[in-house]
């Protein structure tokens, strides 16, 4: 799909990749609202942007349906149409096994990463199906394909919405509408701390092996792009996913002793 021109809806805009996404779209033409949590973030990136006139933001949890379901409408009387709609935000759990992790933390780990998604898909669907061409993305994670240790619940959220993506693609595969799934690898953004979690870095974890190392959002953001541009259906974003996708395809129980390896000396503090 065309990006100059378009009206796109991003969640997560306040930092990470879902920054880098409003900024690559308003600097190739698009319209951008941006849709954050954080009240703070969203300013920071009207800062950044310089109060572009493409630009509006949206103060909004999403795991909020009511509110989520009123976004169309501000958007539209913002923006005028919707042509696309970006699933970024997203959290992950404390870095503890399924055993120590409680129902408070599971709950939020599935409505953000999950039932968000979801919910904003929904609202924003009816809308896009009457444009002449449109695009829904929706950010997974190499850890709905590969099982990671310490991340369990997170990796099942991302997974859920790996396989409703797909399915949302088989279901729109004669309409108007593309849509892209995409598991980012290890990505240097704030994640951490806007989920509340604390984890030490794997570096200095004293774990053996060939570490994985960390691509800056802006590498993510540009395949987001250019996946939205060349309509492509799946994207493995980072060496890491890449890797990984290939290990656990050729030998799940390879893969899943790798990296086990990697991450068992964090969860044995």
């Amino acid at each position: 799909m065309k990006i100059e021109g378009k009206v796109f809806v991003v969640t997560g805009a306040g930092s990470g990749i879902g920054r880098q996404v409003a900024l690559d779209l308003l600097k190739r033409g698009a319209k951008v609202a941006a849709v954050d949590l954080r009240v703070e973030g969203l300013d920071e990136l009207r800062v950044v942007t310089k109060d572009n006139k493409d630009l509006s933001t949206h103060v909004l949890n999403t795991t909020d349906r009511k509110a989520v379901e009123a976004l169309p409408k501000d958007v539209i009387s913002k923006q005028g149409h919707i042509d696309g709609l970006i699933n970024n935000a997203g959290i992950i759990q404390p870095f503890v096994k399924i055993n120590d992790l409680d129902y408070e933390a599971i709950d939020r780990v599935m409505n953000v990463n999950f039932y968000g998604t979801l919910y904003m898909t929904k609202a924003f669907l009816p809308y896009l199906l009457k444009r002449p061409e449109a695009h829904i993305v929706n950010v997974s994670s190499m850890g709905a394909f590969l099982p990671v240790p310490g991340q369990s619940v997170y990796g099942a959220s991302k997974a859920a919405v790996k396989l409703m993506t797909e399915g949302l693609s088989a279901e729109l595969h004669d309409t108007n509408i593309g849509v892209t799934v995409v598991f980012p690898g290890a990505t240097t953004t704030n994640i951490t701390k806007n989920s509340g979690v604390k984890i030490p870095d794997l570096a200095s974890s004293g774990s053996k092996g060939p570490k994985l190392s960390s691509q800056p959002p802006e590498k993510v953001a540009s395949l987001i792009i250019k996946a939205i541009d060349k309509n492509q259906v799946r994207v493995f974003a980072g060496s890491d996913s890449k890797l990984m996708n290939t290990l656990y395809r050729i030998s799940p129980s390879f893969a899943t002793n790798f990296i086990t390896r990697q991450m068992k000396s964090l969860l044995d503090k």
